[in-house]
């Protein structure tokens, strides 16, 4: 297979730094055609469905995407803005606010872009781009503090395809997880205690994670109990007794087994129980996004509403929260180390001046 053509090379230009923020993905448009693009490319993930392909093929596009797609549609019209999809505009968001929050730590010429891994703007897409921009080490940071094989996983297939076909490949580091990060944790912390602090606090704070199969778990993904530690930290950062919050699992899908307690079965019981207010948020995600604004914030409130529960709040998510770039910040900052962001004045003329060294020596030699 052949490579990819390259860029025009300049002699003596200096290689930049960047950070890609990626997201899971969203269709452009809350209409049936759209949706139905998105969830073909998200459901023809092999990490997303571990199910033999042939099989699966068959159940996609013959039942799942001519069924699925036009109610989909339906739930991202309920939560679509002007702007566009909450899940696209928050990244966007985030992405130009980490790059002015590294600019203030002193952190020179690092630029930060957004990706999706399904929809786009496409990572492969925005990869090309840093190329043409000149940047040569890359720093590729996922939306999902929990490491999961069906997630984090998937950027890392994206990235390796990507570059499969490229001759000249980047200098590259990739983020694994920030579950347990101080940055995150308080980012969390100070969302629910200034929710807390405007509006009251419920009987039993919800922590929902998005949910995988079982069978992930038993075959070694580490995410469950990267969801549990989050959990237990933000718990003991906000003084919970155990009885006082839990942990379950949303957005369930076909018929096996998921990760449990399952949310909107939970919170209903908890109804049943007797709890008449009950705090939701969802800590895995961090922007607001179907999963957030429509399952949980619209189904599961309604779930609890009808087995009797009186007051249900949820929780958003750490969005453009001024204590998460701050966070944001501190996690790419780990992952700059060694890098040439943060000099001096003195050693940015030096670098010009190599570089000028080094452009001129290239066209004696007839470059």
């Amino acid at each position: 297979m052949p490579f990819r053509k390259e860029p025009s090379h300049t002699h003596g230009s200096i290689a930049h730094s960047a950070i890609v923020l990626v997201n899971l993905g969203t269709p452009d448009a809350p209409t049936r055609s759209a949706v139905k693009r998105y969830l073909k490319q998200f459901l023809s993930d092999p990490r997303v469905v571990e199910i033999p392909r042939l099989v699966w093929s068959f159940i996609l596009k013959l039942i799942i995407l001519p069924f699925r797609s036009g109610a989909s549609a339906k739930k991202y019209q309920m939560i679509w803005t002007k702007d566009g999809s909450p899940l696209k505009v928050h990244t966007q968001k985030q992405a130009q606010l980490l790059q002015a929050a590294l600019e203030q730590r002193g952190h020179e010429g690092v630029q930060v872009r957004m990706a999706m891994r399904y929809g786009s703007p496409s990572l492969p897409e925005v990869l090309d781009q840093l190329k043409l921009d000149g940047c040569d080490r890359i720093a590729v940071l996922p939306a999902y503090p929990q490491y999961s094989g069906t997630t984090t996983a998937s950027i890392w297939d994206a990235v390796f395809a990507h570059y499969k076909n490229v001759r000249n490949i980047p200098e590259l580091r990739l983020v694994k997880h920030y579950h347990d990060h101080e940055g995150y944790i308080d980012a969390l912390y100070d969302t629910v205690q200034a929710y807390w602090d405007a509006y009251g606090r419920g009987q039993k704070l919800v922590m929902s994670f998005h949910g995988v199969p079982t069978r992930t778990l038993e075959l070694g993904d580490p995410y469950y109990c990267e969801c549990q530690k989050t959990a237990r930290l933000l718990a003991a950062r906000l003084r919970l007794a155990p009885d006082e919050y839990l942990v379950t699992f949303q957005s369930r899908f076909g018929k096996a087994e998921w990760l449990q307690p399952y949310t909107a079965p939970t919170v209903a019981e908890l109804a049943r129980q007797g709890v008449e207010r009950v705090d939701v948020i969802c800590p895995g995600f961090t922007s607001d996004c179907l999963e957030t604004l429509e399952e949980i914030s619209m189904e599961v409130k309604h779930d609890f509403e009808a087995a009797g529960g009186k007051d249900f709040h949820y929780i958003p998510c750490l969005n453009e929260a001024p204590t998460w770039i701050v966070g944001l910040a501190e996690i790419a900052e780990q992952h700059l180390i060694g890098w040439p962001t943060m000099m001096s004045p003195s050693q940015r003329e030096a670098e010009r001046r190599d570089a000028e060294i080094a452009r001129e020596h290239a066209l004696r030699l007839g470059a």
